[in-house]
């Protein structure tokens, strides 16, 4: 159901290189047997690239173009239904690379159009036998529920969802084991409802609400899944957001704290949440969060 390969969209480049501008570079380092097996800051697995060109479940036109010709992409036929069903068939797929991935030793990098596939990424990290801490970077807390929703959208709801809270229909489906509170470090989330806020402060995650309080953070000694949206920049800087904030991280901190935890933790797995194609008329979008995306991976 889902396409294994795509062309190479762009030309004239060494096949293990590309610009900053085009896409990450697909790092091709000595495997090291299971995803458990890590020296601090010097991850030396094999980045396993996985494409999801959906928000939600509809297409994101003009991510599928990011592809190379050795990324799994993740693009199933979808039944009429309702979307968290469908959304859920997206994330099953997901999973299954991402447990490919993780258990062939290679480091999965998910880049897709909204944070939701983050349940699908767990789920498969969970099934390679990670046992990781989550550091969640976004403008926004997606820590909604059904009930605390100002607007319904399920794209502020998925961390909610890793840990257990409101509704469950993709956990079940891709067998997700809720993640403790303990380890999911949310940072900026600047942008917060009030039923968000409210979680937070009855619960255990740790909100750090400036990002550069991260190279400050003494992280636990295990491996460590980052979850990037993109949305956090300022907008000055990254501007293409579906739902920009005011304010946040400019590119050159961001660069700082990226380059801090990729010396210094084990980052095990990353996924990111991109930029809106359509309104990127300049590339200045693409370019930065991609750019990010390389410091982080290394």
């Amino acid at each position: 159901f889902y396409k294994t390969t795509i062309p190479a969209t762009f030309s004239g480049f060494p096949r293990n290189r590309w610009p900053v501008n085009e896409v990450p570079f697909a790092g091709r380092r000595e495997p090291r047997g299971r995803i458990d097996r890590f020296e601090k800051g010097n991850i030396t697995m094999p980045d396993r690239f996985i494409l999801t060109p959906l928000f939600l479940d509809e297409p994101d036109d003009g991510l599928e173009s990011l592809a190379r010709d050795d990324w799994r992409v993740v693009n199933p036929e979808l039944a009429e239904g309702d979307t968290l069903h469908r959304i859920a068939t997206v994330h099953q797929h997901l999973a299954d690379e991402v447990a490919k991935a993780a258990g062939s030793g290679d480091r999965p990098v998910s880049i897709a159009g909204d944070c939701c596939t983050t349940l699908g990424v767990m789920a498969g990290l969970q099934r390679g036998g990670m046992d990781s801490t989550l550091i969640w970077v976004d403008a926004h807390g997606d820590l909604n529920t059904r009930e605390t929703t100002p607007s319904g959208f399920l794209g502020g709801m998925p961390l909610a969802m890793m840990m257990g809270v409101g509704d469950l229909t993709v956990v079940e489906a891709v067998a997700l084991t809720p993640v403790p509170q303990d380890r999911i470090i949310l940072t900026d989330g600047r942008d917060l409802d009030p039923g968000e806020q409210d979680l937070i402060d009855r619960n255990q995650l740790t909100h750090l609400r400036t990002i550069t309080d991260l190279m400050e953070y003494s992280f636990p000694d295990r491996p460590v899944y980052v979850h990037f949206d993109t949305d956090v920049l300022d907008p000055v800087d990254a501007p293409a957001m579906g739902y920009p904030a005011p304010g946040g991280p400019t590119r050159s901190e961001m660069e700082q704290v990226f380059h801090h935890i990729a010396r210094t933790t084990d980052v095990a797995a990353v996924s990111m949440s991109t930029w809106r194609p359509k309104m990127d008329t300049d590339g200045r979008s693409k370019e930065v969060c991609m750019h990010l995306l390389n410091i982080l991976i290394g």
